[in-house]
């Protein structure tokens, strides 16, 4: 980046680091294991034995609320014809986007389509025992991976701007939120009245840099999961007083993937400096009081095929390198991953 500002340096117009696309998961810590499961329907719920029409009801009145929610609403709600968009050369976010500037037009907030996808997904399954055994009744839970319906919200938020919600209808209700920091910026550029050009994901011209890296700063873990938390209740299962007097039902969240940006424009031209995907399990927390996104890469050095990245971290400060990382697989990654609940910082170089 300094080698870059001294030779094109007389030529920048605007440069400026933020968070580009973020992908944050949510889970329900007391429901994601067999044990918490029993607890939940057997001492709870007052049911037992735990069958499969026992998980299933939950499923089933989810998906009805669901589709209750999108009728009295009047949301769109379809399967996406994936096979049928790739034709035409489109995406799922390009199918949706109409209805999106139309929510922009109209100056309306809130869900504004609902996708169903067939996807993997974490849930359990009850299982009659090989051998007899003394209670009649008794059955096993078993935690697997199985295809079963994910619905995507997508959402126009009053903070962070278009996002989208995946909410998987199986227990343990597992979710995933998908946000962009250029979202954020623009609304926040938008409240203070600062003028702006901007072209997709990228800002071409503004008429305060300070006031665009200012905004860029604010985005923050207090922040972001006060919002997804909103609309979690919003859209996600709701549980009754007895089960959250009973359970500990509070959501956990962890960033498994985000994108950081140093961004630079020439006369209206941008181009983005340096961007690092974070390809491996990431955690994150609003524990510490600090305004700044903070995260940590946690990476298997020992997975084949992995190869060096320089992973960045941006806060109040400015951009500092962490140094560099492995990069596994996706996949292979995403197998060994695991939530963690607090902040582990990562080292500087």
């Amino acid at each position: 980046m300094g080698t870059f500002s001294k030779l094109f340096g007389s030529l920048l117009a605007l440069v400026y680091h933020c968070f580009d696309r973020v992908v944050i998961q949510g889970y329900l810590p007391l429901l994601t294991r067999e044990e918490h499961i029993v607890h939940f329907f057997r001492d709870v719920h007052k049911i037992y034995p735990i069958t499969k029409d026992a998980l299933r009801q939950r499923t089933t009145e989810y998906q009805q609320w669901v589709e209750a929610f999108a009728r009295k609403q009047r949301i769109p709600i379809e399967w996406p014809d994936d096979k049928k968009l790739k034709a035409k050369g489109l995406k799922r976010e390009d199918y949706v986007r109409p209805y999106c500037e139309r929510m922009i037009h109209r100056n309306r907030l809130g869900v504004y389509f609902i996708l169903k996808s067939m996807e993997q997904g974490p849930t359990f399954r009850s299982l009659e025992p090989k051998y007899p055994t003394e209670d009649p009744n008794y059955r096993i839970l078993k935690r697997h991976r199985t295809r079963y319906t994910h619905y995507y919200f997508y959402i126009r938020d009053e903070v962070l701007g278009p996002l989208i919600v995946c909410v998987g209808s199986f227990l343990p209700f597992q979710t995933t939120y998908y946000l962009n920091g250029h979202h954020f910026i623009e609304g926040e550029l938008r409240r203070q009245g600062v003028r702006f050009r901007k072209d997709d994901n990228a800002f071409l011209w503004v008429a305060d840099p300070h006031a665009l890296q200012a905004a860029a700063d604010r985005l923050s873990a207090p922040i972001i999961r006060k919002r997804l938390e909103y609309w979690t209740r919003i859209v996600g299962p709701t549980f009754s007083k007895q089960d959250r007097a009973a359970v500990c039902l509070g959501r956990e969240y962890s960033l498994i993937r985000s994108s950081t940006r140093a961004i630079s424009c020439f006369g209206g031209i941008s181009r983005s400096i340096r961007s690092s995907n974070g390809r491996a399990s990431w955690a994150c927390s609003d524990s510490q009081p600090t305004r700044s996104l903070n995260c940590s890469a946690f990476v298997n050095t020992s997975a084949s095929g992995a190869s060096s990245t320089a992973c960045w971290k941006r806060s109040i400060r400015g951009t500092t390198c962490c140094g560099c990382t492995a990069r596994p697989s996706w996949r292979r990654s995403m197998k060994s991953f695991r939530p963690f609940s607090g902040w582990k910082s990562a080292s500087i170089a």
